[in-house]
């Protein structure tokens, strides 16, 4: 497996994620109450033997990059290692990443010494759980220079994805880079050696993940072209073998508020499609060794507490309680993401913030919250009132909130003081 070398794409600004990645990189979005988003296509990684990995950045990298440093170290006998690659000048580039073969192309003097014979390209911002020993084996025994992995889609969804056509050996014949609702694409229709037993009609998206033969992508990306899903692929299709490896398990690309929000929610299910229970596929994520997290006379339904936690005579539904999030009594949660916090304040500051007026971090006394993410180290007053009075307010930044996507989100740090309705 040391043949691999795998390569995790930060992603740009993030601007859909936003205020979410107002401070941090993409991947470093928290997720699931103590996970970062990028801890999925890494521990993927890991499960699957593959130690040599780099993660592209090249916007607010200094969250993604202490989160790496503090959760993944391995042996010096291993040679694993993963490495964040935050874009850099140099003699023979002076700008920024400007798509994501831009971004390969650019750190191909640092890729070159580990001398692979493929390259395994992931995303930063998708929930899922693949076995890669098996893509990887697909794509060795299909004789391809390129796999693509792909699931699939109704047609609903396939206007706003990169749609593949394949034969019945599951070669790729044709790509169609976002073909919207009233492009005909009935052609692209999955062979039917190949097509799920679901009774519906399917076609094959890209989910953004790739294998390269090393030659294949050095020859591929010989050229100014910056982008693989709207480029590099399309005008490789006739010129190289490529092929497609489906995919049939879970997937969701969290590329916005509203799909990072029904994600987070999807994980309190009762049997949640992304099941972070799996013992023999772990997610793993920075160790903390906080203490268990403490209950005292509160309701929890179909909710998730992480650790380290003090939640008092609450009630709490349908919702994600993040690492040391206090709850004070007679508060109450409904369909709330929130990402708790960084840090245990203090007997004293918590006795400076009460001579000035400031609530403490976490929620606090009688406050009631429904359908809003709350970032890291927010600090909710008593007797707040978020998602509860139906106060009809467009997508927007309302300076301490913003609605998006109809979802209320509170930015990290932000104070809100006593009695605050949103």
């Amino acid at each position: 497996m040391s043949e691999v070398l795998s390569i995790v794409l930060g992603g740009g600004k993030g601007t859909r994620l936003f205020p979410l990645t107002q401070a941090r990189a993409k991947p470093a979005v928290p997720f699931g109450g103590k996970y970062r988003l990028v801890d999925i296509p890494i521990s993927n990684c890991i499960n699957a033997n593959l130690r040599q990995i780099y993660v592209l950045t090249q916007f607010n990298s200094a969250s993604l990059n202490l989160h790496l440093a503090q959760t993944y170290t391995f042996d010096t006998f291993s040679r694993g290692f993963v490495e964040i690659l935050a874009a850099e000048q140099t003699f023979e580039h002076t700008s920024w990443f400007e798509g994501t073969a831009d971004a390969i192309r650019k750190n191909f003097i640092h890729f070159r010494t580990q001398n692979p014979s493929y390259y395994l390209i992931l995303s930063g911002d998708q929930l899922y759980r693949m076995d890669l020993k098996e893509f990887l084996k697909n794509h060795q025994q299909s004789g391809a220079e390129i796999t693509i992995a792909a699931t699939s889609v109704s047609r609903e969804e396939a206007g706003s994805l990169g749609i593949l056509k394949v034969n019945k050996n599951a070669g790729i014949t044709e790509f169609s880079e976002k073909p919207g609702p009233d492009k005909d694409i009935g052609d692209f229709r999955v062979p039917p050696e190949l097509k799920k037993d679901n009774g519906r009609e399917e076609y094959l998206a890209s989910m953004g993940i790739y294998i390269f033969n090393a030659a294949a992508m050095e020859a591929v990306l010989n050229n100014d072209l910056t982008d693989f899903g709207k480029e590099i692929i399309p005008q490789s299709i006739n010129k190289l073998k490529i092929n497609a490896f489906i995919f049939n398990g879970y997937w969701e690309d969290i590329g916005t508020i509203r799909s990072f929000y029904d994600a987070n929610l999807e994980l309190t299910t009762l049997r949640p499609r992304f099941d972070v229970y799996n013992e023999s596929m772990p997610i793993y994520t920075h160790m903390r060794n906080l203490p268990p997290s403490k209950m005292n006379f509160s309701n929890m339904n179909q909710s998730i507490a992480s650790e380290g936690c003090i939640i008092t005579n609450a009630s709490i539904s349908n919702s994600i309680v993040g690492v040391r999030t206090s709850i004070e009594s007679g508060a109450s949660l409904n369909g709330v993401v929130c990402m708790g916090s960084d840090y245990y304040e203090s007997e004293a500051q918590k006795k400076l913030n009460d001579e000035k007026h400031i609530p403490n971090i976490g929620i606090g006394k009688g406050s009631i919250i429904k359908g809003a993410i709350i970032d890291k180290n927010a600090a909710i007053g008593e007797g707040c009132r978020i998602g509860i009075d139906n106060i009809v307010r467009s997508n927007g930044n309302y300076g301490h909130y913003y609605i998006i996507d109809g979802i209320i989100v509170i930015p990290k740090n932000t104070v809100l003081y006593p009695g605050t309705v949103i």
